[in-house]
């Protein structure tokens, strides 16, 4: 604790996207849109899951939770973002750059641990299908989301244990567009090598066996539906194929961050800017059109919506 008191820095400047106006307005819509979109999308899926009664299922309130999921973690950085971009001095406090690297790893966490449980939902429900509701009661489903927010907490909580008392002293620029442990770390006054290489090998390790035991599961499923029945291949490929794609989409820009030896910054913002933005769009797009309960409920949500305006 006596090398933090040293710490003179109260806060962080950063670089942002880019200096060229034209890309800075061109990110602004682009953002905003995909923001917003982002937002109403989820929001629709968590109303959609939680009033329809046909829908209350251990799938579809997984993917309510995921989608919660998806509101917290584009909020965590994108809103800043969106702020920044006109602004010539792009700064970040202290506490709120280690809030934000915080809720990025708590989410992202929880996120991983989730999309396993969905793996799994999917393998009981393809492969177990009369065990389905005893395998995958209420009381269970709920295990495993307070069980995802807790090892989600511990991971964001044990990384930045080993930071929050670095002594800062300048430099304070940041090359990004939100604070996070690999940049945050390099901008200590003390040799970090090691430390800095812990914890990117933490998160990277964390990124790449969850990417790999989601994998492996797919295949798994795959390989026991084929074995079982021949016409059921089709249906399984149909079902999984929305979960495959939310799944590389998700971890894809996560394993590049933390296990990529040469990182290259305009490469990073790039895909930063995809795990922020876009990724959180897509998921609600992914499952609702790949999905025909989900449309049919949305559509009777709407449809009720309607109703109750005209009547009112």
């Amino acid at each position: 604790m006596g090398e933090a008191n040293c710490s003179v820095v109260s806060e962080f400047v950063f670089l942002g996207l880019s200096n060229s106006w034209a890309i800075q307005l061109f990110l602004f819509f682009f953002s905003c849109i995909f923001y917003v979109a982002s937002l109403l999308g989820n929001f629709l899926i968590v109303l959609t899951v939680t009033s329809d009664p046909q829908l209350q299922s251990p799938m579809y309130f997984l993917l309510g939770n995921l989608s919660i999921i998806d509101l917290i973690f584009c909020s965590s950085t994108t809103p800043k973002m969106i702020y920044d971009l006109f602004r010539r001095h792009k700064t970040i406090s202290f506490g709120g750059c280690i809030t934000q690297i915080f809720f990025i790893h708590a989410v992202g966490g929880t996120e991983m641990v989730l999309l396993i449980a969905m793996a799994f939902d999917r393998y009981v429900a393809i492969c177990k299908p009369l065990h389905y509701l005893t395998i995958m009661s209420p009381q269970k489903c709920i295990l495993i989301l307070v069980a995802s927010w807790i090892i989600g907490f511990i991971h964001s909580v044990t990384q930045l244990s080993f930071v929050v008392d670095l002594p800062f002293c300048g430099p304070n620029e940041l090359d990004s567009f939100f604070c996070d442990l690999p940049r945050f770390i390099k901008l200590a006054c003390v040799d970090t090598y090691t430390l800095g290489f812990m914890v990117t090998a933490n998160s990277g390790f964390i990124s790449v066996a969850s990417f790999l035991i989601l994998i492996i599961s797919y295949i798994f499923i795959l390989v026991t539906v084929q074995k079982k029945s021949l016409g059921s291949l089709g249906k399984a490929l149909s079902t999984l194929s929305a979960h495959v794609i939310v799944v590389v989409l998700f971890f894809g820009p996560l394993i590049f961050f933390y296990t990529w030896p040469f990182p290259t910054s305009h490469l990073d913002k790039f895909l930063a800017i995809f795990d922020a933005v876009i990724t959180p769009f897509l998921n609600p797009v992914i499952y609702t059109l790949r999905n025909k309960e989900m449309k049919v409920a949305m559509r009777r949500l709407c449809s009720q919506f309607v109703n109750y305006n005209k009547i009112s």
